[in-house]
C-alpha cells in the first residue's frame, strides 16, 4: 500500500470516528472517552505521515489556493489540540489516573465549541483533498458508477443544500460561537436519522472547501 493510500485511509477513520463522537448521547462517556483517545493517536499519526507538509511550509509560492488550504489546515491543528486538551480535563475514564480536578466548566464550553469546530473544519480539509480521493478510488475500484458530470453535480447541490439546512435547524453556529454553555442533546432521537443529517453536514463542508479551491485554483490559471 502506497503512502498516500495510508494518508487518505488515516483521514477518512478519523473523519468516521468524529462522526460517531458527534452522537454523544447514544453511546455515554466510556465509548465517547476511548473513541476520542484512539481519534488523537491516528491525529498524531496523521502528522507524523505528513511531516513534508511541515518541511514544506516556508518554500515555493503561496498561491491563493495554497493560503487557503494553510488557514484551514493550521486552524483545524489548533482546534484538535483544543479538543484534546478539553478532553484530558473532562477525562474520567481513560485517563482517570492523572486526578485533574477544577476547570471542568471552562474545559466542557472548551469542548463544546472545538467538537463542532473539528468536525467543520476535518470536512473542509476532506473538501480540500476531494479530487484526489476521488481519483484513488476510481482507479483501485473499478466497479465504482461513473455518474455523467452534471448528475454528480446535481447530487453533490442536493447534499450541500440538506447540510445547510441540518447546519441551520441543528442551530450548531450558536454552539461554534460559544452563544450558550450548553448542547441540547435528544435521546430519543433516531440514530439514523441523526448520523444522516450528520453526513450531509459533512457534505455541504466538502462541497463549499472542494469548489473554493477550484475556483482559486482557476484564478491562479488565469493569471
Amino acid at each position: 500500500m502506497k503512502k498516500s493510500q495510508i494518508k487518505i485511509g488515516v483521514d477518512i477513520l478519523m473523519t468516521i470516528l468524529l462522526l460517531f463522537l458527534m452522537g454523544y448521547q447514544f453511546w455515554g462517556d466510556a465509548a465517547h472517552e476511548w473513541v476520542g483517545f484512539f481519534l488523537f493517536i491516528l491525529f498524531i499519526l496523521h502528522h507524523l505521515l505528513n511531516i513534508q507538509w511541515y518541511k514544506n511550509l516556508f518554500r515555493g509560492r503561496y498561491t491563493p489556493v495554497r493560503i487557503f488550504q494553510l488557514i484551514i489546515d493550521i486552524s483545524l491543528f489548533f482546534i484538535m489540540i483544543g479538543l484534546m486538551i478539553s478532553s484530558i480535563l473532562l477525562s474520567s475514564h481513560v485517563l482517570s489516573f492523572l486526578k485533574i480536578q477544577g476547570m471542568t466548566s471552562f474545559a466542557r464550553i472548551l469542548h463544546m465549541a472545538t467538537a463542532y469546530w473539528s468536525y467543520v473544519l476535518m470536512a473542509l480539509h476532506l473538501g480540500l483533498n476531494w479530487g484526489v480521493l476521488v481519483a484513488l478510488v476510481r482507479k483501485n475500484m473499478v466497479f465504482v458508477l461513473r455518474l455523467k458530470p452534471r448528475i454528480t453535480l446535481l447530487i453533490a447541490v442536493v447534499i450541500a443544500l440538506m447540510g445547510l439546512g441540518v447546519f441551520i435547524q441543528r442551530d450548531l453556529l450558536t454552539y461554534m460561537l460559544v452563544q450558550t454553555e450548553f448542547v441540547f442533546l435528544d435521546f430519543n432521537e433516531s440514530k439514523i436519522r441523526f448520523y444522516l443529517d450528520y453526513l450531509a453536514l459533512m457534505g455541504f463542508f466538502i462541497f463549499i472547501a472542494y469548489y473554493i479551491s477550484k475556483w482559486l485554483r482557476s484564478l491562479k490559471v488565469n493569471k
